[in-house]
């Protein structure tokens, strides 16, 4: 299957997910820590960009900053991420490319890999285990069984600290880390993934041209 068309069979896993987000937010509110986002003063909304937001491409005086919600275990993030790639390949020096935790409740892995992914993190190592999470995904995802044994070789095979990735995925901090994101998607009005923003203008997807036609919109090209 062409990337194409895995794309444009996802977009209805989108809307799956979005209402499976939504209806199952009080569960996420309960199941751990949870930090206050910041708020734009101006517009009074959640910021769509924060100090402590991951940047896979930062370009100093950038005038396009894209922003993607994300689950690692979404199917439609994992349909989307190569399509991503060669956004990020086709606009290398021209944005700022940030990526946000949004796991959603019912996928039963997405809280383990944002950990993993947030472990790697804390050791400069955010990029190599996004792709890792992606690159894998059809072979974890969706299971009933957690998974966070095969992300730890996965953090193994990155050749990461494994005594400090231990201990930043068992650090609460780690979780509230995730949490502020998530957090900070609600406010903003995300339900399901992926969820992108550019410039702060949340991006309406409904085919696969979408997010390349607004990045190039508002570059001017």
């Amino acid at each position: 299957m062409n990337t194409n068309t895995k794309v444009a069979l996802s977009f209805a896993g989108v809307l799956v997910a979005g209402v499976i987000a939504f209806g199952a937010i009080a569960v996420v509110q309960n199941s751990g820590p949870k930090a206050a986002p910041e708020v734009n003063e101006t517009t009074g909304l959640a910021s769509t960009v924060e100090a402590n937001s991951y940047r896979l491409d930062d370009v100093p005086e950038s005038p396009v900053t894209v922003v993607e919600f994300l689950d690692f275990e979404c199917e439609a993030c994992g349909a989307f991420y190569p399509v991503v790639e060669d956004l990020r390949e086709k606009y290398d020096g021209q944005i700022t490319y940030i990526i946000r935790y949004f796991p959603i409740p019912s996928h039963g892995n997405a809280q383990n890999a944002a950990l993993a992914v947030e472990a790697a993190a804390q050791q400069g190592q955010i990029e190599a285990m996004y792709n890792r999470m992606f690159e894998t995904q059809t072979s974890w995802g969706e299971s009933s069984e957690s998974k966070a044994d095969l992300f730890r070789t996965y953090a193994e095979d990155l050749g990461l600290d494994m005594v400090q990735y231990d201990a930043s995925v068992a650090d609460p901090k780690s979780l509230e880390r995730i949490m502020f994101d998530f957090e900070a998607g609600r406010a903003l009005g995300v339900s399901g993934t992926p969820t992108f923003f550019i410039n702060d203008k949340k991006v309406e997807l409904s085919n696969i041209d979408d997010l390349d036609r607004a990045i190039a919109d508002e570059l001017g090209t």
